[in-house]
């Protein structure tokens, strides 16, 4: 996910997004826990996309634009 798109998400679509980004990250780690996983690379994505998106909240809150754009 770009950051292009995330600036486009209102704060409640961003607080499901993370949701499902933490959802997805506990399943790969869980996969390569048991050497399932196929695309190692796909964590650091994951990883980063969840950074991404506490970044833009973080930054609405201390706008006081929590309400979304």
């Amino acid at each position: 996910m770009k950051s292009t798109e995330i600036h486009e998400l209102s704060a409640e679509d961003l607080q499901n997004k993370l949701k499902e980004a933490r959802v997805e990250l506990f399943n790969l780690r869980f996969q390569m826990a048991t050497s399932q996983l196929d695309n190692t690379a796909r964590v650091g994505l994951v990883k980063k996309d969840i950074a991404r998106i506490q970044t833009e909240l973080r930054a609405r809150e201390l706008n006081g634009n929590v309400a979304g754009r």
